[in-house]
């Protein structure tokens, strides 16, 4: 049967292990300054994020100092996620254009400077769907739950496959035009130095010919 072949199991562990799809980082941030993630993400895929700021005192509420701004912008300069002074939230949106997403975290200017830890976390594609309420809604197998995970992540593995396809022929095509631009910069050179030199000649001559000496 289509669920008992252990070789299609084994290609599609293979994929979902190796399908970069989800971001988690962890990093510091001084005061006043600024930190920005970029995101390659094609266009109508589901994208969520999730940020806070670590308590260095637990059981404690967090000191002014530790705030930061958050906002995520598109290549094109449109903005899908903007937050001030805060110290944790979340954003989710589906991308309407393909490109690169930039999500800038800003901490608040304060005096003593002080150094924030921030978790980031940023999931695109596949990784972005709640599996677990799809499981609880229709009672489904554990089995029958974890191939259609697997095949959703070979789904997004494929589409994947054809966006860079395609962004690598934008890139051939850039390189070809560049290549041409270039011949012909190297023909114009060409004759600009042959001209030069034509009127160096010419000059010299005149120069020469004027003192006799030729």
């Amino acid at each position: 049967m289509f669920l008992q072949s252990p070789k299609l199991w084994k290609m599609l562990l293979i994929l979902a292990i190796w399908s970069p799809i989800s971001h988690s980082l962890h990093f510091d941030l001084h005061s006043g300054r600024t930190k920005c993630i970029a995101e390659d993400i094609k266009s109508n895929s589901m994208t969520v994020g999730k940020y806070n700021i670590d308590n260095p005192h637990d059981g404690q509420a967090l000191p002014q100092s530790h705030k930061i701004s958050v906002k995520v912008t598109s290549n094109s300069g449109n903005n899908y996620h903007h937050a001030e002074q805060v110290d944790s939230g979340q954003f989710a949106f589906s991308a309407i254009e393909a490109g690169d997403y930039m999500a800038c975290f800003t901490a608040v200017d304060h005096k003593p400077e002080v150094s924030l830890s921030i978790d980031f976390e940023w999931k695109t594609g596949v990784q972005s769907k709640s599996w677990a309420n799809v499981a609880k809604k229709s009672q489904v197998e554990v089995m029958e739950f974890e191939v259609k995970s697997l095949l959703d992540t070979v789904n997004s593995i494929h589409e994947e496959m054809y966006y860079l396809r395609d962004r690598e022929e934008e890139m051939q095509d850039l390189n070809r035009s560049t290549n041409t631009k270039m011949a012909w910069l190297s023909v114009l050179s060409f004759f600009v130095c042959i001209g030069v030199a034509g009127m160096q000649f010419l000059h010299l001559k005149t120069f020469f010919e004027k003192k006799k000496v030729i």
